[in-house]
């Protein structure tokens, strides 16, 4: 009798889609080609604020091999507007983006035109042709400034102000033995995946039929906005997944292109392809972060958090894009983080600036909010002379508080609350994993030249968001399976996580499972993947899917074999009966209709929870800082792999470090960006940081999902600022300098060693 199968499920598995990775046989959007395809580039505007008086396109069309220059007056008087996403408030309604400019530019490389071409080069050629007659705007680049409003109606550029919180803040701050209140603020930046984005659209004619291919993340809803926007049915148009490079929040969201190019093939009759270069990539892309705060706390002389006060500044760019409302909306819904704190009171501005707009950048409002409390925390400490860790322990949550109601932190969010959790025995974890009691003695030292510094941060992180996910399983002919879920790939393992579960669910053997997602051909719906939902939607989804099938193999075979059901199991693709007798699932799938579909429906998030640590060294001569240790712990609920978690984690925690050290989008006073190439906007290599830990744990699973699964793929960055900051700032605390701002580059921190001293000799 054949051996059971070994289970899958918690080991790890190989990822299956990494050999057509390593052999070059990925299908990304650059690869796609087809014999009479033209090409399509982008025309952006050059200014930040500007009416549009005319654009002349004539030398440009008159270039041979150019077949349109499709402005606004091409598409009509009515421009489409993008449709928001997430954080849908009334408010940020009237500040849509259009799909193409029209009679107004609000930021550098806002679209104006889609030149179409029988090559790129020509496209480019003819884009250089077209000369376009700006009145120009004063452009707005800071919060309240710029006499010219972006918006009829925006006052003061402002898109939205309200209040959030809970308990009596006025009364905790009345009671409070101390009081600690800074300013902080994360600079602009982006996540710049590896791949850029790019499309290629085509109109079969005969069949009235559009097919997109290189559409992510959230294909339905995409399909559902362009069907709209081009007034058809939602089902005569396909959009196609195929590999990605990269996703963290950026990709996958409607921007003006995934209108255009769409529309530029329809109107043509052709293929049109169109892929972005990694200039217009960081004009374009959804940039992210970008806020500021005022941060109150109130406690008790013997560190008892009672109150939290903040006021959120969140600069939006220019218009309020699909998810971009998330970025302000969790930054205060998170400012209280894992903490016992009865009374928060914190009021949220959203404004608008002559800049890219703002969407998520993996961890949205959280990496900030994490900064911004944490860095606090330990000023406290410093005020209250409390070890870091002592104040931490006497305000975590802890069990048996669990569940912990944050209700009230968002308006448009009803009733929630963190889930489980061990959020003490996961911070002791990471202190004994950095050496803190050994090692806290050296805080600030000069030690070869070099002052050391040790910082944490604690976090809680959402995950999982609904409202639910599809999947299908289908026995093929050959006894393999077919998965086909509505979730997304954006190259974070997601193939090789729900072959595992399909394996175990169905002991079919992981080599024989295919796994198929997000392209709107597969199912009937489907909703993606953000917010770190893909394995625990997706992946329930599966697993009730697989079920189902499993009893429909089981009844097939129990007819086949004339045992009942209760007598068989399946055994490396075969059923085994009690007695002996077999029947391999390719003899049963012969016959046909071996398929089954599941969902997962769920309206509560899953709460992984954390902290990060890091030992760090920063030469006061030169303010450059080198990390000698980092330890991040998460308790991720269940790990389905391992091998796939850690690897998020550690990639999380370098795109952080970036965050932290590099990465940074500058404007200048006029709303030019000034780095706009990888020549001037840095980020970091896996060689810049090899000194990376990353543990996780699977302590307490979720209640919310039958895998205990919590979201494993943003932990690993929101904590990064927080745990690192406060280790600069541990290190340089005997010099006098205190840590407010992001990024931490070695100018900036050799300025404030140097004011510190110039201080201290003035004194």
């Amino acid at each position: 009798m054949t051996e059971p199968l070994k289970l899958l499920v918690g080991s790890a598995v190989e990822r299956m889609e990494d050999p057509r990775f390593l052999a070059g046989t990925g299908t990304f959007a650059d690869d796609l080609f087809r014999e009479d395809m033209l090409h399509a580039v982008v025309l952006r505007s050059s200014v930040a604020h500007a009416h549009i008086v005319e654009i002349d396109a004539a030398a440009a069309l008159a270039i041979k091999g150019v077949h349109a220059v499709i402005t606004a007056a091409d598409i009509g008087s009515d421009i489409p507007t993008i449709p928001l996403r997430l954080a849908p408030m009334a408010e940020f309604e009237p500040f849509r983006q259009p799909v193409i400019a029209k009679d107004k530019v609000r930021y550098v490389g806002e679209p104006i035109a889609l030149v179409v071409a029988e090559t790129r080069a020509l496209a480019e050629d003819a884009l250089e042709a077209i000369e376009v007659n700006f009145e120009g705007l004063t452009a707005v680049t800071g919060r309240g400034a710029g006499a010219d409003a972006l918006f009829d109606g925006a006052v003061d550029n402002v898109a939205v102000q309200y209040n959030a919180g809970f308990g009596d803040i006025e009364a905790a701050f009345a009671a409070a033995d101390h009081v600690r209140t800074e300013r902080f603020s994360v600079q602009r930046h982006t996540a710049l995946p590896m791949e850029t984005r790019g499309l290629l659209a085509e109109w079969d004619l005969a069949a009235g039929r559009l097919i997109v291919t290189g559409a992510t993340k959230v294909t339905f809803f995409n399909r559902g906005t362009l069907a709209r926007m081009l007034g058809m049915p939602a089902a005569d148009i396909d959009l196609i997944e195929i590999d990605v490079g990269g996703g963290f929040g950026v990709r996958g969201e409607f921007y003006p292109e995934d209108f255009l190019v769409p529309f530029a093939a329809r109107r043509l009759g052709r293929p049109v392809k169109w892929i972005e270069d990694r200039r217009e990539h960081l004009l374009a892309i959804n940039h992210s972060r970008d806020v500021a705060c005022e941060l109150s706390i109130a406690c008790r002389r013997d560190g008892l958090f009672l109150g939290l006060r903040g006021k959120l500044f969140s600069d939006m760019g220019a218009y309020i894009r699909t998810n971009g409302g998330v970025v302000p909306a969790k930054a205060a819904q998170f400012l209280p983080g894992p903490y016992r704190i009865p009374h928060v009171g914190i009021s949220v501005e959203a404004f608008l600036t002559s800049k890219t707009p703002v969407g998520t950048y993996r961890g949205p409002g959280r990496f900030e909010a994490n900064f911004f409390r944490e860095r606090l925390i330990d000023m406290v400490a410093a005020d209250l002379a409390m070890d870091p860790a002592d104040i931490r322990r006497k305000n975590l949550i802890t069990e048996e508080e669990l569940p912990y109601s944050i209700d009230g932190l968002v308006p448009y969010e009803g009733p929630t609350a963190y889930d489980t959790g061990d959020y003490l025995a996961v911070f002791e974890c990471v202190l004994s994993e950095i050496g803190w009691h050994e090692k806290k003695s050296i805080q600030g030292r000069l030690i070869d030249g070099v002052r050391h510094g040790i910082g944490f941060g604690c976090f809680v992180e959402s995950g999982g968001a609904g409202p639910k996910e599809n999947a299908e399983l289908k026995l093929e002919a050959d006894g393999s399976l077919t998965v086909a879920v509505g979730s997304s790939v954006l190259g974070q393992g997601l193939e090789t996580v729900l072959g595992q579960i399909a394996s175990d669910t169905l002991s079919i053997p992981f080599d024989r499972i295919r796994v198929l997602h997000g392209s709107t051909t597969l199912l009937e719906e489907g909703f993606g993947t953000y917010h770190s939902r893909a394995v625990v939607m997706g992946g329930s989804a599966v697993l009730d899917a697989g079920k189902k099938l499993r009893e429909k193999i089981l009844a097939r075979a129990a007819e086949r074999l004339g045992r009942p059901n209760s007598e068989l199991t399946i055994v490396d693709g075969d059923v085994v009966a009690a007695n002996g007798a077999t029947v391999s699932l390719a003899l049963l799938a012969s016959d046909g209709g071996l398929s089954a579909d599941g969902t997962f429906a769920n309206t509560e998030r899953t709460y992984s929870y954390g902290t990060h640590a890091v030992h760090v060294t920063v030469d006061p001569r030169t303010g450059a800082v080198n990390i000698l240790d980092y330890v991040a712990v998460e308790d991720v609920g269940r790990a389905i792999n391992p091998a796939v978690v850690h690897g998020q984690a550690i990639g999380a925690i370098v795109q952080g470090l970036g965050g932290v050290f590099l990465d940074h989008l500058i404007y200048d006073e006029d709303g030019q960006l000034l780095n706009a190439s990888l020549a001037d906007y840095l980020v970091p290599t896996a060689s810049d940081y090899p000194a990376l830990r990353a543990i996780t744990l699977e302590l307490r699973p979720s209640p919310s999902n039958p895998l205990g699964a919590k979201g494993a793929g943003e932990g690993g960055i929101v904590a990064v600022a927080a745990a690192t900051a406060n280790a600069v700032a541990a290190a340089l605390a005997p010099l006098n300098v205190e840590i407010h701002h992001l990024p931490l580059t070695p100018p900036r921190l050799w300025r404030l060693i140097k004011d510190a001293r110039d201080r201290a000799a003035a004194a």
